[in-house]
Formats: C-alpha cells, structure tokens, sequence
C-alpha cells in the first residue's frame, strides 16, 4: 500500500493511488509543497531530458521524495480544477523513466507512473522515491546544478547544501555496510562450518519503507513467489535452498519472518534457513559443501557444487523480488559469501565436457571474499534476471569456474 503526499494533504491511510484520490485532493483544493506538485501539461515527449522533467524529478529525489500530478490547474500554488493532459501510451511512460536515469546523476530510479481518468479527465501522477544517492544533478551544456524543493517552489542548492547532502550519502554507505554485516553474521551464527561449507546471501534495503509489518500469509506468500522465481531463473535442476524451508507456516522471530529448516538427519547435507525482516530486509543460509554425489556418497564438505551456488543465488534473488513487491522497497545491498572453518581449502566443483562432476579447474581457496552487489528489485524482468545471472558468475568465478550453468537469462534484445 502507498502512502504519498495526496494521501497525507487529505488525511487518509495508505492506499492506491486512484482517480477518486486525486478528485478529493483537488476538491479540496490541497497546497503544493515540498512533496506534492501541481502540473497542468505534461512535458513534451520529444526531447524529454531537455524540458524541466529531470529537474522537477532531481529536486523532488533531493527532497526526500513526493509525487508530481500532470493534469491539476492551480492558483497561488493550490489546486483549482482537473485539466486532460491527452494521450499517454506506454512509449511515453518509457520516455520519462529514460529521462530520471539519463538527465540526471546519479540516476534516479524506481519511478512509479499512475495514469488515471477517462478521456476528457485524464491525469499522470509519478511518484519520485526517496533517493539515499543524493545530491542529484542536473547538466545544462557546461553547468550543472542540484534542484531541491523548498515548500512549494524548487530552487538551487548552494555550496554548503550540496557539501551536506554528499556527507549524508557518505554516511549512508557506511551505515548501509553496517547493516550488511549485522545480517551476514547473524545469518552465519550456528552453522556447522567446520562440518561443511555454508552459502550465506543477504540483502539490505537502502532506503528500508518501514510501512505495516507483513502479516504471517504475506510472509507466506513471499516464500511461495520467491520459490518460483528461484526455479524460474535456475530451474529444477539443482538444490535449491527454498525448497528445504518451511514456507508455508513461516515462524515468527525479533522483528521478522523465519522460514525454518525441514531437512531430516538423512537429508541435512541440504539444510537450509531464510528470513524476512520487517524491514525488507532478506536472508538465505543454505548447507553446500558435501553435497550428495551418488545414491551411498558425498562430497567433501569442502567441496562446493557450483550448481549449488547458482541455486541459492536464484533463491535470494526471488526473494529479494518478491520482498521487494510486498513491502514496496526498490533498492537493494546485496552480499553473497561461503563460511567454511575447515583445515582443507574450499573447491569449487562444475562439470566436464561429459557431463562429471570435477575440480580441475577450481582455485584452491583458503577464504572466500563475500561478493556484494546492489540492485533494483523492481526493475525490468530481464534486466533483474541479468543480475541474477552476473552475481552469480561473479560467485563461481571466485572459485576458478568460468561460466555458470544453471542461469541462462535470454539475450538482452531479445523481444521475449
């Protein structure tokens, strides 16, 4: 559910952003500020990053976040009657989502567009996140400057604004690294390490929306989805840590979801754990050293399958996603790492040109460096999907292996 600034001016809890919304808003004839801003017109669609599109965005990104309605008529900055923009295609939707990422630096991400109304009555409302990125630029041939709003208008910041808005990102950063290492240990904490290899993966809203907490059917129908979408980007073929989970009857836990192990003493080799925080944030720990190799063997617990790490990958992804959706994040620090505490250094296993599994090609590797990443939970399917795949690459290239197996995202131009 969302809660932007037409829900605040007219007092009312979080929900869709609808026509009847924004009726009641202009009826009552709510005041611009500094996240809410009444547009007449919409920019036009032919040289988009030229018009004062990116700065209307960069200023309300600098600000904190709000929404900007194309389609309200206002007098001394308060709404007065609903104005039709005209036509609005999905062309024209890409169009201002290309602006906010190439107008402006750092881009800004995660636009969300409403269209609303019938012919006659048409209106766009895009809601502009909170950035943690900030300040945002805007270039002008030889100059650049950063919007922000104040109240109802949107000005330049000045030196020492801009000085302070780059300390705060700074500051993000490092409270961002913080909170990843809270997670992993706390995900790493337990687990037999000196037994077996352990995949720890987890990820960190950067701007965490702290909206209602997921009641324990959302929680489960996280878990579902994510399980999905984990096979979806590496198929059945190899252990996937969320089917060893609970996710049906996920267990309450300090401010968070746990979808518990279901592996028995026959199955542990699989053992695996995960996590919802209310935050948004997510974790996955999964057993994948000395994984089954025959119907009477296994693996070396140093020995680490590298299908087994595409696997868990997959899962975090899916649920990172799925959380994503459900809580209303976007943007994502993610850290993939292997724990082992054995004498023997960790092998990363793939697959000969026959189809048997060996380590001819594997890096000995005394410590595995946690490889971490940041990413756009609700961006195009296809672009996640690469994301999926090239953290993955990046994992199994750690350990000497080339080329992952499991995840084959189609080509970037690929119409599908």
């Amino acid at each position: 559910m969302a809660f932007t600034a037409l829900h605040r001016v007219l007092g009312v809890a979080p929900g869709p952003v609808t026509d009847e919304l924004l009726d009641a808003a202009v009826t009552a004839g709510a005041v611009e500020t500094n996240d809410l801003d009444w547009k007449s017109e919409l920019p036009p669609a032919k040289g988009l990053p030229q018009t004062d599109f990116p700065k209307d965005v960069a200023a309300m990104a600098n600000s904190g976040g709000g929404v900007i309605v194309y389609g309200v008529r206002e007098s001394q900055k308060a709404a007065v009657s609903r104005v039709d923009v005209g036509e609005f295609d999905e062309a024209y939707e890409r169009s201002l989502r290309s602006a906010a990422i190439t107008a402006i630096s750092p881009p800004v991400f995660g636009l969300v567009v409403h269209r609303l109304g019938a012919e006659g009555n048409r209106a766009v409302v895009v809601e502009v996140p909170a950035s943690v990125d900030g300040p945002h630029l805007i270039y002008r041939n030889d100059y650049f400057g950063a919007p922000v709003r104040n109240d109802a208008d949107t000005v330049w910041m000045k030196e020492r604004q801009i000085e302070a808005m780059y300390r705060a990102r700074f500051d993000e950063r490092r409270h961002a690294t913080e909170a990843l290492d809270a997670l992993f240990t706390e995900a790493a904490g337990g687990r037999n390490t000196h037994e077996r290899a352990w995949l720890i993966a987890v990820a960190h809203p950067r701007a965490p929306r702290l909206s209602e907490r997921l009641t324990r059917d959302q929680a489960r129908d996280v878990l579902t989805k994510a399980k999905s979408m984990g096979e979806f980007y590496a198929g059945k073929g190899g252990v996937h840590p969320l089917d060893n989970v609970e996710h049906y009857n996920p267990r309450p836990g300090l401010r968070r979801w746990i979808a518990v192990n279901t592996t028995t003493d026959r199955s542990i080799w699989r053992e695996a754990w995960a996590g919802i925080h209310h935050d948004g944030s997510v974790t996955v720990a999964a057993a994948v050293g000395g994984h089954r190799m025959s119907s009477d063997g296994h693996f070396e617990g140093f020995q680490v399958q590298s299908a087994a790490i595409e696997c868990g990958i997959a899962d975090l992804m899916g649920l990172v996603r799925a959380t994503a959706e459900a809580t209303g994040n976007d943007e994502y620090e993610v850290r993939v790492g292997i724990e082992w505490a054995g004498k023997a250094p960790l092998s990363i296993l793939t697959i000969d040109n026959f189809g048997q599994t060996f380590d001819g090609v594997s890096t000995p590797l005394h410590h595995y460096t946690p490889v971490e990443t940041s990413v756009n939970a609700i961006e195009a399917p296809l672009d996640y999907y690469w994301h999926v795949h090239d953290l993955a690459q990046d994992c199994v290239n750690q350990g000497g292996v080339s080329n992952v197996r499991m995840i084959h995202p189609p080509d970037r131009d690929d119409p599908q």
